[in-house]
């Protein structure tokens, strides 16, 4: 697994921070959303104004630490990308990709 972004959550909920791989270095939002049915996200993931991917609240089922589940896509990527965004240290979130 690695380590492709960094984010801070603001008061409201709101993460803003940064993806990177080697193809793209953009500044991202993921913003709770508010859901239609049980299937629907909970969170949007936006860079540059467009809609980047999905995210929906988890929890991890030996600690019951919570997370976000992501899927990130674009038409530049060869298929989609999936990652959790999880708590790291001094309020710091870390996106980590998974395949």
């Amino acid at each position: 697994m690695a380590q492709i972004g960094t984010f801070t959550r603001t008061e409201d909920g709101i993460f803003n921070g940064t993806i990177r791989t080697l193809n793209i270095n953009v500044k991202a939002t993921i913003r709770p959303v508010t859901r239609d049915n049980d299937r629907a996200p909970d969170y949007r993931v936006a860079a540059n104004g467009v809609e980047l991917g999905a995210g929906w609240s988890r929890a991890a089922k030996d600690s019951g630490a919570e997370y976000l589940s992501l899927k990130l896509d674009d038409p530049s990527f060869t298929g989609p990308v999936y990652a959790s965004l999880v708590q790291g240290d001094n309020g710091e979130h870390k996106l980590i990709w998974s395949r």
